[in-house]
């Protein structure tokens, strides 16, 4: 499973590039360091929910939008993770994966 933290990261880093912002561009707005706001992009570091903030801030989109683009790329994660699962399940002979 990804950690939460790298799921957060894809999102801001998505949505800097949808907007064609620099990471100085959202340093700026967001008044965080740009070698910070890297290291949340990249998973390294989790943001804080004043860090989140000011940085949906800085790219002008609300936080609850943040919030479901993150829910969104999880849920994806989980469905391909049991799928991924059950046909592990399956091909190993495990008769009640295959009735699942």
């Amino acid at each position: 499973m990804t950690a939460m933290r790298q799921l957060v990261g894809e999102v801001l880093r998505a949505r800097r590039m949808a907007q064609g912002l620099t990471l100085r561009d959202v340093s700026g707005k967001a008044r965080v360091s740009l070698g910070y706001i890297s290291e949340v992009e990249r998973g390294q570091k989790e943001p804080s929910s004043e860090l989140l903030a000011a940085l949906a801030a800085a790219l002008d989109v609300p936080l609850s939008k943040v919030r479901l683009d993150v829910s969104s790329l999880l849920e994806v994660e989980e469905a391909a993770e049991a799928h991924i699962a059950s046909i592990s399940s399956i091909a190993r002979g495990d008769v009640s994966a295959s009735a699942a």
